[in-house]
């Protein structure tokens, strides 16, 4: 499933992204150019403006994200259109949006420093940014985000 969020939803955007969901996100966009993205695309649009809901109430595929925080969001959307077993996380590059490719060790020595090089144990690339991904110190933070969504949906189903 592919998304296009409006621009209250820029967490929810990189976070979906970041489970591995094609999150289409422009801070600036006006409501008419979501609308129309969403249709040609057939992409959901979510959204947290009332009005914009309103107008298109006659349209499929579109979500008013009710919550300000960006967990409960995600947990929003992932549950509502059922898409739990469809989390791939740290597969989409969070700036271009494009699935990563893996990278091997040899071909990420020249794209990274000697240290990353040297202790990271695996790598990937977006083919449209060029932007290097590994498993950095932050990584264990996110993962750790990550853990607590999947475990708000495991609560959910056994209560």
């Amino acid at each position: 499933m592919t998304f296009v969020a409006d621009c209250m939803l820029g967490r929810l955007a990189k976070w979906l992204k970041i489970l591995g969901f094609d999150v289409l996100f422009f801070p600036k966009a006006e409501d008419r150019d979501l609308v129309e993205i969403a249709r040609r695309d057939g992409r959901v649009l979510l959204t947290r403006d009332t009005g914009l809901i309103e107008r298109t109430a006659k349209r499929p595929n579109r979500l008013f994200v009710r919550s300000d925080v960006w967990e409960d969001q995600v947990v929003q959307v992932l549950d509502e259109l059922e898409l739990w077993n469809d989390v791939r996380p740290n597969t989409r590059c969070i700036e271009c949006n494009l699935p990563l490719k893996t990278l091997t060790r040899e071909r990420a020595r020249n794209l990274v420093t000697p240290y990353v090089s040297e202790n990271a144990s695996s790598f990937a690339i977006c083919p449209g940014c060029n932007r290097v991904f590994w498993q950095g110190t932050h990584y264990g933070d996110m993962e750790k985000k990550i853990a607590k969504l999947l475990d708000r949906h495991k609560k959910d189903i056994t209560g």
